[in-house]
């Protein structure tokens, strides 16, 4: 993607709901990195020029990057219910919003909390007047009596609804959504990077692994809680030992979710164990934005992982990979760009994924060659989400 700088036009202040600017998340970062190239694009082209406020929850993290065009603006559970609080005046100086619900927030699987304080921010900026854009995302399920009325209201009233995936558009439209249904992909695959540099002919083969360090612990629960259907740690370690054992190449250890305060997410202390275990493996860094994570797995020659943001960044550069997946929204992005080479911890027997692993690291070229061809669909359907928003944008003319 081409990063467009500010420049000069006509003011234009776009609200960012539950984007974040230094989430320990990096998925959730890089979905706010590039979506804020892409609006800002999008504001350029019809002569704007973009002022951001990012609405999300506070973290403790450094900000990833500053820039004269956006603010952010942090929230606390008391800002979403208090009438004339900092929410409301922060929505009163937007001319639109974009939300993209943390890319797969807007559920009721999470318990009412989570699906109140997802929803309430919609429901407020329509109350408050303002465009509500629906940015892409994975939409659903809403099975709870309670749920589905209520995102159905909010998004029936939004300009328009983008999902990130075929399901969820069928699920859209089977909910009866009446706005404008585009289906788009994960806009974190334009986010911009650092190309490798050219390495020598002879150079060990690099290989990423994305540990989960809320698989590796179990969930929140730490006790399967996401219904995986061997056992996560042990599967790790024998993927580990493989690529260990041979001689061409250097594995790298990748963290995606790098959290200093919650230890069950974890990626890195996970992988700092791993490489304790394993010697000859590589640690990558903490990151300090999620440019930076997707620059160092650009670096790689395949890529495996469970964090789905982690294989976005190898697949959306080039890079021949196999997502390890625990939910629905993996088979749901990578799908419907025609990638199958998607294992499913939650169906698949760990011996299958450590095959499918291995073969897609045997036969590495075709895959890249066909995440190649895959990339065409992406950069037709963002350029369709770009150019939705810039219509969008120039209504506000």
């Amino acid at each position: 993607m081409i990063v467009t700088e500010p420049t000069q036009g006509r003011p234009l202040t776009i609200g960012l709901f539950w984007h974040s600017m230094n989430s320990d998340n990096l998925g959730v970062g890089a979905l706010t990195l590039a979506n804020i190239e892409i609006l800002r694009a999008a504001a350029a082209r019809e002569g704007f020029t973009a002022h951001f406020i990012v609405l999300g929850w506070r973290d403790s993290r450094d900000y990833y990057l500053s820039a004269p065009d956006i603010e952010n603006e942090p929230l606390r559970l008391r800002h979403l219910v208090r009438p004339g609080d900092k929410l409301a005046a922060a929505i009163r100086r937007c001319d639109l919003v974009f939300d993209i619900g943390g890319g797969d927030s807007f559920t009721d699987i999470y318990g009412f909390k989570r699906f109140f304080t997802i929803w309430v921010t919609k429901a407020r900026t329509l109350w408050a007047g303002k465009p509500l854009v629906l940015s892409p995302q994975t939409v659903g399920p809403f099975d709870k009596w309670w749920s589905k009325p209520l995102a159905r209201m909010v998004m029936n009233r939004a300009r328009f609804v983008v999902s990130r995936d075929a399901p969820s558009t069928r699920f859209l439209q089977d909910l009866g959504v009446r706005s404008h249904i585009l289906e788009a992909t994960d806009v974190a695959m334009g986010m911009s990077y650092t190309k490798p540099e050219a390495r020598a002919e002879d150079a060990p083969v690099k290989v990423g692994l994305n540990v989960s360090g809320l698989l590796f612990n179990g969930g929140y629960t730490k006790s399967n809680q996401f219904g995986l259907k061997g056992d996560y740690p042990t599967l790790i370690r024998e993927i580990v030992g493989w690529f260990a054992a041979r001689e061409e190449v250097e594995l790298h250890l990748v963290g995606h979710v790098q959290s200093e305060f919650i230890g069950v997410e974890d990626d890195q202390r996970v992988s700092a164990q791993l490489a304790e275990e394993f010697p000859g493996t590589v640690l990558a860094p903490v990151f300090t934005s999620p440019i930076e994570a997707k620059s160092y797995i650009a670096g790689m020659d395949f890529f495996m992982g469970a964090r789905m943001h982690a294989t976005i960044a190898a697949f959306s550069t080039g890079v021949p990979v196999v997502p390890m997946a625990y939910s629905r929204k993996f088979i749901g992005v990578f799908g419907t760009l025609g990638y199958t080479h998607v294992a499913d911890c939650k169906a698949d027997d760990p011996a299958d994924i450590l095959e499918r692993i291995q073969q897609g690291y045997l036969n590495r070229a075709a895959l890249k060659a066909e995440v190649a061809e895959a990339m065409k669909k992406v950069d037709a359907r963002l350029a369709a989400y770009t150019d939705l928003a810039a219509q969008e944008i120039a209504k506000q003319a």
